[in-house]
């Protein structure tokens, strides 16, 4: 009888394992169907900001580690651009689009989460908070964004995305003006 219960306790554990594995990989959209959504199916060519030192250490004042890579890729259609960001909560990577318009975020949408907790962040009555937010001149958003209990590490991941993508957005407009442009 003891026998019995012990795999079945061990069946219930390996199965509580499997569910959690993959609840804490959650594609809630790829980021080719976040773009295509985005533009309305009018996608503009992918353009690359290429990362200078000034932006780097800027990037890092936000991020509080090293921006990763030498160009981050992004789309653009006037004023309007979309930007595919990958931040760290606790330990693995959020997905994140961000769109931003006129200097002001348009949109946040988590598209991948690999946290095992604080995937609240994903919901509209999250993200909806960065709608307007435009970036003071410290890189900080003028505004506050209320936390989750439970979820703060991906808070600050995505707060961090916010501010990523508005300083990105900034240097699009400074390369455009330079010549170094976005190819």
């Amino acid at each position: 009888m003891k026998l019995c219960m012990s795999k079945q306790a061990a069946t219930a554990a390996f199965l509580l394992l499997i569910a959690l594995s993959a609840f804490a990989d959650s594609v809630y959209q790829s980021p080719e169907e976040f773009i295509a959504e985005i533009f309305a199916d009018n996608v503009p060519a992918t353009q690359a900001l290429w990362v200078t030192a000034e932006l780097r250490a800027e990037a890092r004042a936000i991020l509080g580690h090293e921006l990763a890579g030498l160009r981050i890729r992004y789309w653009q259609t006037g004023p309007r651009s979309a930007w595919i960001l990958d931040e760290i909560g606790k330990d693995k990577p959020i997905t994140t689009g961000v769109v931003i318009n006129n200097d002001a975020i348009e949109a946040v949408k988590v598209l991948v989460f690999r946290e095992s907790r604080g995937w609240e962040v994903r919901y509209p009555f999250f993200t909806d908070q960065f709608i307007g937010a435009r970036a003071k001149p410290d890189n900080q958003l003028d505004r506050n964004i209320d936390g989750i209990s439970g979820a703060t590490l991906s808070v600050r991941a995505l707060r961090r995305q916010a501010q990523l993508a508005l300083l990105l957005t900034r240097y699009t407009k400074t390369s455009a003006i330079n010549g170094a442009g976005s190819q």
